[in-house]
């Protein structure tokens, strides 16, 4: 099998799970977070099903979870613009 990289096919596996599920995956923990009731919650009013406020802890880690996928979403235009104009020799 020498014409099959198994190195390369690797991280292309490694690196397909890893975008493919993983930030998706982050993206809902985030959401889970972002969803996690705190100790003093109040409603909207009494006809409303919006919380104000919540657990400060879940805010933090929601937005961090984020804030990696953005990144990522980001690093992924950035190597595709970087394809498109590669750099002057």
């Amino acid at each position: 099998m020498s014409w099959i990289n198994l190195t390369a096919l690797g991280k292309i596996v490694v690196f397909g799970l890893i975008a493919g599920a993983g930030l998706p995956a982050l993206f809902a923990v985030g959401l889970r977070a972002l969803s996690m009731k705190g100790s003093r919650v109040q409603t909207a009013g009494a006809d409303s099903d919006q919380v104000v406020g919540g657990n400060p802890v879940g805010i933090v880690a929601a937005g961090f979870c984020f804030l990696v996928v953005l990144a990522a979403i980001a690093w992924g235009i950035y190597e595709v613009y970087q394809i498109g104009h590669p750099a002057a020799k």
